[in-house]
């Protein structure tokens, strides 16, 4: 059963159809995605290089190896 009342349905509708601008916010929104996503990738893969070739780094900034692998092992998407 649909517990969306229509009315409702069909002025959202409508709003979409004479304003554009949802449309380029939700394209700012998604490149804001994606950049974010960018960031996380080079930062994990940044700290795995670090914590193969200099682990003593890794120590100085203060994080256990546990915790950066537990960050490496991290999807892009998740914070």
């Amino acid at each position: 059963m649909n517990h969306i009342p229509i009315p409702l349905f069909r002025h959202q509708a409508r709003v979409r159809e004479e304003n554009p601008m949802p449309l380029r916010a939700g394209l700012a929104t998604l490149r804001g995605v994606i950049a974010t996503w960018d960031r996380r990738a080079r930062f994990r893969r940044d700290l795995k290089r670090v914590s193969r070739s200099d682990p003593h780094l890794i120590d100085d900034i203060g994080l256990a190896r546990r915790q950066v692998e537990i960050e490496i092992a991290k999807h892009l998407w998740q914070a």
